[in-house]
This record gives C-alpha cells, structure tokens and sequence, in this order.
C-alpha cells in the first residue's frame, strides 16, 4: 500500500517539476540571448530609433 501512495505521489509531483524546470531552462535562455543581442548593437545608430 505504502508504494502505491508513493508511486501516485511521484506521478503526480513529475509535470510539475518538468514544467518548472523548462520555465527555468526558458529564463536563462532568453537572458543569455538578449545580453548577446545588446552587446551585439551596442553601437547601432538604430538603438536611437526604439523607443
């Protein structure tokens, strides 16, 4: 009975820490990415025209 509880247990815990672990993945990713894009334009004229 006592693995029963734990393999449900463990079913149920394993999207969620998969989610959390791509939204993790996704942050350093996307961050690593936009400080190589700003060190990329650094001196672009086109930085004045965004606003």
């Amino acid at each position: 009975m006592a693995g029963a509880l734990v393999l449900v247990a463990v079913l149920l815990a394993f999207p969620i820490l998969v989610g959390l672990g791509t939204v993790v993945i996704a942050a350093i990713l996307g961050e690593s990415l936009h400080r190589d894009a700003r060190a990329r334009n650094e001196a672009s004229e086109l930085l004045e025209l965004n606003t």
